[in-house]
């Protein structure tokens, strides 16, 4: 073993910790998550266990980190955050929060002809808030049919049926914060005085 690796192992138990404890997760949860017993999980983070790659890969991904992230690694010297596009039901989606658990926040991206061009709205757990950076957004919402212009926003809980999709011919950008059920943003008010 080289003589950088043992104190970067050894490091991980408590990293393993903080990470779960940050999340206000229980061991369980986590090994719900991960399908990783909680024995070995508990053994993990008290370092009484060396981390394997078999095990670490689940565990970085329940977390929300890269591996790197998750032993430490030293920095290449690249400042540049590589951050992965998804395509899905016609939608690119650049996540733009990296933790796992709360509120999580997404940049879309609609092009024209992308989507199906009748509304399909759909029910999921969750809150989602909406606003448009450029073009212009057609939301379905329940028995509302919305267009939403630059600067413009729309927060709903997501078990209403809702849809989605450019309002024209053009693409449509907008940001999208996501929570789980009964999660709200945290707004601060300015005070009277």
């Amino acid at each position: 073993m080289g003589d950088d690796l043992g104190p970067a192992l050894d490091a991980v138990g408590p990293r393993l910790r903080a990470l779960r404890r940050q999340r206000e997760s229980t061991l369980g949860d986590l090994s719900a998550a991960t399908g990783i017993s909680v024995s070995t999980l508990s053994r993990l983070e008290s370092g009484s266990r060396r981390p394997t790659l078999e095990l670490l890969l689940p565990l970085a991904k329940a977390h929300g980190v890269t591996l790197d992230e998750l032993v430490d690694a030293p920095p290449t010297g690249d400042p540049r955050i590589h951050l992965r596009p998804v395509t899905r039901h016609g939608m690119t989606m650049l996540p733009l929060t990296r933790r796992a658990g709360g509120i999580q926040a997404y940049k879309l991206v609609i092009e024209p002809g992308s989507r199906p061009a009748e509304p399909d709205p759909q029910t999921h757990e969750g809150y989602e808030w909406l606003y448009v950076l450029n073009g212009r957004l057609r939301l379905v919402l329940g028995e509302h049919d919305l267009v939403l212009k630059p600067g413009e926003a729309a927060e709903f809980d997501t078990r209403v049926p809702h849809w989605f999709g450019p309002a024209d011919a053009e693409s449509v950008e907008f940001l999208s914060l996501f929570g789980k059920q009964g999660e709200r943003a945290h707004l601060r008010a300015r005070p009277t005085t």
